[in-house]
């Protein structure tokens, strides 16, 4: 059960997860900027309260495979720090974009983003940019990444055991 939600090792499942997370943020962040110019308003407006909807759906799956991850961490260590920085500001991240999906609502009904969902909006991609770089660097730390730059691609793919590997190691 760990294995699923977790991912094996070298292959963690929240990586993926935020980067579509931080996919749909990032487009409804490019949407509201454009119905604020007057780019086809009304639908770079539905555009954007939608990617909104979508991004906090897809928080709820990455940030259950984060938390998973952080709580394995010793606590007190750099790597802990790091991860819990991340963790603070992508749950601050998330309010702010609910928040705006929210208030943003009558923005989408009406067709046009106001003055206060772009601010709103702009305001949670800063925080959102801040905590992908604190992401990155719980990597940095080497959390759940594996150095296989010299096994055979089968295996740094999928570095589980193999029979080839078993065979050798006379398995």
């Amino acid at each position: 059960m760990k294995w699923l939600l977790k991912g094996p090792a070298g292959h963690p499942l929240h990586p993926p997860l935020t980067d579509a997370t931080i996919g749909a943020y990032t487009f409804a962040t490019i949407m509201s900027v454009l119905s604020r110019l007057g780019v086809s308003e009304h639908n770079t407006t539905t555009a954007w309260w939608l990617a909104l909807i979508t991004g906090l759906a897809i928080t709820l799956p990455t940030a259950l495979t984060g938390f998973l991850d952080w709580l394995d961490i010793a606590r007190g260590t750099p790597l802990w720090r790091t991860a819990t920085l991340h963790l603070g500001a992508m749950l601050t991240a998330t309010v702010v974009f609910a928040i705006t999906a929210g208030a943003g609502h009558g923005d989408y009904v009406d067709g046009m983003i106001s003055g206060g969902s772009l601010v709103l909006t702009l305001v949670g991609f800063a925080v959102l940019t801040t905590g992908g770089w604190l992401g990155g660097n719980v990597f940095v730390h080497g959390m759940r990444v594996l150095s296989l730059v010299d096994e055979p691609t089968k295996r740094a793919v999928s570095p589980l055991p193999h029979e080839e590997k078993e065979e050798a190691e006379g398995g």
